[in-house]
Formats: C-alpha cells, structure tokens, sequence
C-alpha cells in the first residue's frame, strides 16, 4: 500500500488493487505553505472519491477531477449536503453516492470503506478572533469559500485495506465516547486543525483509541489567510510522553510512503 498527503485532509492511497481518493484538495492560493505544484488535473484515475465533509478545503477541486474521467468514471462517497453542493456545481448525480446511514459500507477491490458518523470540531472564540483578524479587508471576498460550502454531515471513513485498518479523520470533533465504542484501527489520520488547542485534542484522542501509528494531517497553511500553519510539537511531545509506543508520522507533501 502506498500513501501519498496531498495537503490539508487530502490522500491519495494505492493498493494492490485498487486507488482512490480522501478528501482531494490542492488547489490552494498561492500563499500556501507548502506549495502544491498538483492541479486537480493530475488526479484523474481514481475509482472511487471518499468525502468527510462539505467544507471548501474538502470538497471545491472534485467537479474538476471528476471532469477528467471519461473512460472509467470515479464515483464519489458524501454526505446528502456535499452531493448537494457537488450537484450545483455541475456534478452528475450519478456520479455521487450519498450516505445517509451510519455504517454504511462500500466494497472495492479486496477492500471496504466503512462511514461512521462524526462531528466537526468546534471553532473556539480564540481561534476565530485570530483568523477574523488575519482575514480583514479580504473579509467579503473570502465570505463565499465559507458561505458557498456547508458542512453537512462528517463522516469519518474506517478503510479495511491488506490486512490493515485505517482509520481517517476529516476534523477531530467527534464525541470521544463514539470513537471508543469502535475498535482500535493500525492507523490513524489526525487532523490538527479548527481550533486553539487543537494539540492536546488531537493527543487525548490518541491516547483513547491507541492506533498503532498516526499520520497527521491538515496543519498546513493551506488556504491564507483562513489558515495558518499549525505547530505540531506540543502534539508530538504529549503523545511521545503519554503514549510512547505509538508511531507518529508526519508526511510530506507528494511524497509517498508505506506504512
């Protein structure tokens, strides 16, 4: 199995038999750090498209990689709100699978991806006095990426891949007691994002579900000045501290690796 991050929630993961996509963002503006050379073009391929939610930095490059398959069209797995935006941006409603039930299953190639239902993480007043403050004069043409992308459900997508369970995260707010009721995964992908404490979040869920490896994610500076780059030290250190057996991999950007 490989795995490419391609910024923000965003993963492109080969198997033996199989690729798909989790939340493929990179399109950016050209403030972002770091800079994502890969348009939305060179997504094309994929078999299936897998969403947690509707937010711009999750769902705004799909009508744009869906555009390029032609011969074996992927199909994309979302909320009923994501399908709707999709749908008024031109996506084909066949081209969408909305989840509707939680733990609803999708079979593919000698994998499953399984969607549990989550919640997004709270924007604490902290963290949005400061982004409000670093938005500013751009505050009305910013307003559309917000307005013009809702929510919607989140769906935390559980994949059972070559004898592994991964486990991705599109935001980090589900309540802890419905994390715990489902079983440890090998390998879990943790959003540092959405809020001012996000670290010590981030970390107590670690040490609740004791994956056996972490891949962290969006806390990149992916969209400035909306965003800002995360320091991911403190996460580091309490997990390090907490829970020293477990693996901590930080991936770069293009790059991919195998677990």
């Amino acid at each position: 199995m490989e795995i490419t991050w391609l910024g923000t929630a965003g993963f492109d993961i080969r198997t033996k038999d199989s690729r798909f996509l989790i939340d493929p963002y990179v399109s950016r503006n050209p403030e972002a750090s770091p800079v994502q050379p890969r348009r939305p073009t060179d997504l094309a391929g994929a078999d299936k498209i897998f969403i947690s939610h509707g937010h711009f930095d999750h769902l705004m490059d799909l009508p744009e990689i869906l555009a390029q398959d032609t011969e074996k069209p992927a199909r994309v797995f979302c909320s009923a709100t994501a399908a709707k935006t999709l749908e008024k941006m031109g996506v084909s409603p066949a081209r969408i699978y909305r989840v509707t039930r939680n733990n609803t299953v999708v079979r593919f190639g000698q994998g499953t991806a399984r969607a549990c239902f989550g919640r997004h993480i709270r924007f604490d007043l902290s963290l949005v006095a400061a982004t409000l403050a670093r938005i500013h004069t751009r505050f009305f043409h910013i307003l559309p990426l917000f307005t013009g992308y809702p929510c919607g459900r989140v769906l935390n997508w559980r994949f059972s891949l070559e004898g592994r369970t991964i486990q991705h995260l599109g935001s980090a707010g589900a309540a802890p007691g419905e994390l715990k009721k489902q079983a440890p995964a090998d390998v879990l992908m943790l959003p540092l994002e959405g809020h001012s404490d996000i670290c010590r979040i981030a970390a107590d869920l670690v040490q609740l579900l004791t994956p056996g490896s972490v891949i962290v994610h969006h806390h990149d500076n992916f969209y400035p000045p909306v965003s800002r780059t995360v320091d991911i030290a403190p996460f580091v250190e309490q997990v390090n501290r907490q829970c020293p057996d477990i693996r901590i991999i930080v991936p770069r950007i293009n790059i991919p690796f195998t677990l």
